[in-house]
């Protein structure tokens, strides 16, 4: 059992747990989340005694084993295999007795623990976990130091699942893996026998792999049963609790401040006005339900283009005398929206090059228009940014025809205030530094997006705001990805990429992750042959997003001319806020209130407007609609 009492951290005065209380039952999974920076990883480095709470305590079970995922990747000469046996402290001090013991009692000894310890399958899980997360026999053989930071890290997480901790704290576990490798952690994590705490964005790891979400919020933690889906229902039922109950709190104050006004200098209703008085003062206010901010996500749209946007025949693709790909045969229409699957190391990110422009075909043709622009999103182009400038002048220097205002509306569609937009780029959180990868890759205004990796660094929210956006992009879409959420909600459809070539993948995503994990025996092998129903399906949910996406826009619309008109609405009651225009221009006092009587009559109809388009909308992505 985990149990946070009373709670509290403060970094430079500024709190960030204040008086926070939870209880983790043993042997339950758990997801963290809350909102960037609300102090997540400084709460499991309070768990694990990195660092000291002003007050409170944390109490863990005596003897309890705790792991945590590490910040440094293991790089020695050491082998995979030999790096991740040697994360169990125990089972290396016997294995190293066996081999140098000498005295019969003491090997006795040593065979009879590592038998109670299962310590002669441990080679067997630990090449089984490193398989799980992309290591094939050759790979777990060669030295970490042969590898890159990312598979590096993917050796650090499979040493921690191997040494089995009685307390496993995970700390996005999901950021260096590919789709295949979160897949397998998830069905791994669903099957651990101790306590799990996950802190992470990744909806599906948080749907599939935990029973209960601890929420973090203003520094205080609040426990719901279930899934991260069942936590979210929870919330918006506690918010329309809320708000009806402030409602009625309002009425209830109106009414009592009504008799209070009319009764208050009567002498026989005095007394009664003066107790409601004091009731109104003891009347304590329904506090709001604080939301995650949703700062937008909103692609510019592109000029029309007649198709096929691309396509290729008999092309192979690869590096010198290394071929990757061969054999593509393929085209790309506007409409298409695509996720590519297969494990690391099979060619997406190099058709994904291919298809930006940045790698010429070994063999075969291609076919593009003349006038198809691309936008090409990698996690890698943050290097290629300078820290020293701003969001304004990065942009800025890629579109160098753009008036100011064009720069900071592109920004702005993409959350960034004027303030952050002169942020230093070094200053950025990663979220925030995505977005901006996002805003440039998108500023030319592309007919093809190609994301690769896009929701590494955002949070769930910004996971959902990307999903909308995307959706609501009139070309096409063309992603890799390991968060499994948002290939659902985007890609109609799916093309593996194996075994040097691209084929069609006429299976779901659930599909898929059978296939990944072996279940699905009697349906893999046929899982990129032609199936009616399964295209029906994709069909039926291209046409969804079809006939929602106008929706989504009429929104947005809605929601901008609303803002616009609460923008002049605060312009002139500005005016009207100063005391010499009364004296000084007393014919623009009538003026300024004649536009605001008209401005709030604008604004309740658009806000009108919108609730019928929120209710259509709403109606629209209901279950029963379908």
């Amino acid at each position: 059992m985990i149990h946070i009492d009373n709670l509290t951290y403060r970094i430079a005065g500024r709190p960030i747990l204040e008086g926070a209380t939870a209880t983790i039952d043993s042997g339950h999974r758990v997801g963290l989340v809350g909102r960037n920076g609300a102090g997540k990883t400084t709460l499991l480095r309070l768990i694990t005694a990195e660092i000291e709470s002003d007050q409170g305590v944390i109490r863990l079970p005596a003897q309890a084993r705790l792991g945590i995922t590490q910040q440094e990747a293991p790089g020695g000469p050491e082998s995979l295999i030999e790096t991740v046996l040697a994360a169990d402290e125990e089972l290396a001090r016997l294995r190293q007795a066996a081999e140098v013991e000498t005295d019969p009692d003491k090997i006795g000894h040593v065979y009879t623990r590592l038998a109670q310890i299962d310590g002669y399958a441990a080679e067997a899980r630990a090449a089984r976990i490193l398989a799980g997360l992309g290591f094939d026999h050759a790979a777990q053989q060669r030295p970490c130091a042969e590898y890159s930071g990312g598979w590096r890290m993917r050796v650090a997480l499979a040493a921690l699942l191997f040494s089995q901790p009685d307390i496993l704290l995970l700390d996005e576990p999901t950021n260096h893996l590919d789709l295949e490798a979160t897949l397998w952690l998830e069905d791994y994590l669903r099957a651990y026998r101790g306590t799990v705490l996950i802190v992470s964005h990744d909806r599906n790891l948080l749907n599939r792999a935990v029973t209960e979400i601890l929420h973090l919020d203003h520094g205080k933690l609040t426990l719901y049963a279930g899934t991260y889906d069942q936590f979210e229902n929870a919330r918006r039922e506690r918010a329309a609790q809320d708000a009806k109950a402030r409602t009625r709190q309002m009425a209830e104050q109106a009414r009592i401040q009504q008799f209070v006004d009319r009764f208050r200098y009567k002498a026989t209703k005095a007394r009664q006005a003066q107790s409601r008085l004091k009731m109104l003062a003891r009347m304590q206010s329904v506090a709001d339900l604080p939301g995650e901010e949703r700062t937008p996500i909103t692609f510019p749209a592109p000029d029309e283009l007649a198709p096929p946007l691309f396509s290729c025949d008999d092309v192979a693709l690869g590096y010198g005398d290394n071929t990757v790909l061969k054999d593509l045969n393929l085209r790309l229409d506007p409409d298409d929206r695509i996720a590519l699957l297969g494990a690391n190391g099979n060619g997406k990110s190099t058709f994904i090059r291919f298809l930006a422009g940045r790698l010429a075909p070994l063999s075969g043709t291609q076919t593009r228009p003349k006038k198809l622009r691309v936008g090409y999103f990698a996690q890698h182009q943050v290097d290629e940014l300078d820290m020293t400038a701003t969001p304004i002048l990065e942009l800025a220097r890629r579109r160098p025809k753009d008036t100011p205002q064009q720069i900071r509306t592109l920004l702005g569609g993409f959350g960034f205030s004027q303030e952050k937009s002169q942020t230093p780029v070094a200053s950025l959180s990663g979220g925030e530094k995505a977005r901006l990868l996002l805003s440039l890759m998108s500023s030319d205004r592309p007919h093809l997006l190609l994301l690769d990796e896009p929701t590494n660094h955002l949070d769930v929210v910004a996971r959902e705001l990307l999903v909308e956006a995307l959706n609501d992009y009139p070309c096409a879409v063309i992603v890799v990805s390991h968060d499994p959420h948002l290939i659902e909600t985007t890609a109609d459809r799916l093309w593996l990429v194996e075994d040097g070539r691209i084929q069609t993948f006429d299976g779901d995503i659930g599909d898929y992750r059978d296939r990944v994990l072996g279940q699905g025996n009697g349906r893999t092998d046929d899982a990129t042959k032609p199936s009616s129903d399964k295209q029906a399906r994709r069909r039926h949910r291209a046409e969804e997003r079809r006939l929602i996406a106008p929706l989504r826009k009429k929104i947005r619309a809605a929601e901008k001319r609303v803002a616009d008109l609460q923008a002049e609405q605060g312009t002139l009651e500005g005016e009207l806020s100063q005391p010499e225009i009364y004296q000084e221009a007393p014919e623009r006092v009538v003026e300024i209130n004649k536009q605001l009587a008209t401005i709030k009559d604008d604004i309740a109809t658009e806000e009108g407007a919108w609730l019928r388009l929120q209710a259509e909308l709403e109606e629209a992505e209901s279950p029963a609609a379908d």
